[in-house]
């Protein structure tokens, strides 16, 4: 499997990392999987070849924003394509997310056929 295929998945809740995964492998990608901003960064920093993460905007400690903007900070990491995962759908929240570094973004609940959409416009 090529590199690009690997998809990173922040988020604090477990169940969302089950189902995007389970979704996510089934159509052939690679997956890792991240509980927090900073285990994010850990293993983005530390070299993964990441093609393409799925960021949870709204964790404890750091949130998805504060991770974006410390992944597009760095040298190694600036130009992976981020896309947002949030249940705010509210006005305004996708400019949010694109403006702290997000490339695209996705609403929870996640409709299967939008997130595959969107994948593969990234990946």
């Amino acid at each position: 499997m090529e590199i690009k295929n690997l998809i990173m998945i922040v988020d604090d809740d477990a169940r969302n990392i089950f189902a995007l995964a389970l979704t996510l492998k089934a159509k052939g990608y690679k997956v890792i999987t991240c509980q927090s901003g900073k285990e994010a960064l850990e293993l983005l920093f530390g070299d993964k070849q990441v093609g393409l993460v799925l960021m949870d905007m709204m964790m404890p400690e750091m949130d998805g924003y504060e991770t974006i903007r410390l992944i597009r900070k760095n040298e190694n990491t600036k130009d992976i394509p981020i896309v947002a995962v949030t249940a705010q759908a509210m006005a305004g929240d996708r400019e949010k997310c694109i403006k702290a570094g997000a490339n695209d973004y996705i609403s929870k609940p996640i409709q299967v056929d939008i997130l595959m959409e969107v994948v593969k416009q990234w990946v």
